[in-house]
């Protein structure tokens, strides 16, 4: 079971939506693949752990530049805040990095206990409104203009929009726009436009196995057939020739 739900009008411009998964593995390593957002993540159920190390709930699953496999017993429930990269460190008041799974001490955290409890009970919307309302009493800070306006930007053209297209739409240079990613992703407008691109790519294919892959480079904007197969396996460890034939199967 998987299901999405709109934040309140104060929080879209710093978070994309929550999220509510119910999923039995049925063996003990799953993959996340990267996409253009980071995310909060609480858990419930079995252990989540990353190279043998234990997980905390909640944890953050920032940008990703490859897969990352996790481990976990049997079955886990998740409450998922998905937060655009530019303002994930903002809404919780951390640093930046790049570090992909991060760790974090921060008073989010007392919400566990209490998510736990409507979890088990099935109240699933109960648990959203909670970490709703957590973020709009913590007010995060107004996201800075040129970012906002870049976001809406690169989201519009799913990545596939030059730097300095994307500054133009900012209205800023783009020594200017690069700075301001840096402080607020840790990442630079290419590596955030490369992994929604990518994101793109890696839905049509999921959903369209048989789709031309010279026609999909050209809709996404890649140089050529080349150019989307080199980004894909750069971020996916495969070609999409390969995800597309394991797709199929």
């Amino acid at each position: 079971m998987h299901q999405e739900f709109e934040p309140p009008a104060p929080l879209r411009d710093a978070i994309k939506c929550f999220w509510y998964t119910d999923r039995a593995y049925t063996g003990p390593d799953f993959e996340v693949v990267p996409d253009g957002y980071a995310e909060i993540v609480f858990y419930f159920g079995s252990g989540c752990s990353l190279a043998g190390q234990a997980l905390p709930s909640p944890f953050l699953m920032g940008l990703l530049n490859q897969p990352v496999v996790l481990t976990t017993q049997a079955r886990l429930e998740v409450i998922g805040i998905r937060c655009y990269p530019w303002t994930v460190f903002d809404v919780l008041g951390l640093p930046p990095g790049k570090d992909g799974p991060r760790t974090f001490e921060h008073p989010v955290a007392q919400l566990q206990e209490p998510l736990q409890e409507c979890v088990s009970g099935g109240r699933i919307a109960d648990a959203v409104a909670l970490v709703s309302q957590y973020f709009l009493d913590a007010r995060p800070r107004a996201v800075d203009s040129t970012l906002f306006k870049a976001g809406a930007a690169m989201l519009e053209a799913s990545g596939a929009m030059p730097v300095s297209q994307v500054a133009a739409a900012a209205h800023a240079t783009v020594r200017t726009l690069e700075r301001k990613f840096k402080q607020s992703s840790g990442y630079t407008v290419k590596d955030v436009s490369g992994l929604m691109r990518f994101e793109q790519a890696r839905n049509r294919l999921w959903h369209e196995p048989e789709v031309s892959l010279a026609a999909l480079a050209q809709e996404l904007g890649y140089t050529d057939q080349s150019h989307l197969s080199r980004e894909f396996k750069r971020y996916s460890g495969m070609t999409p020739a390969a995800f597309a034939q394991k797709r199929r199967r």
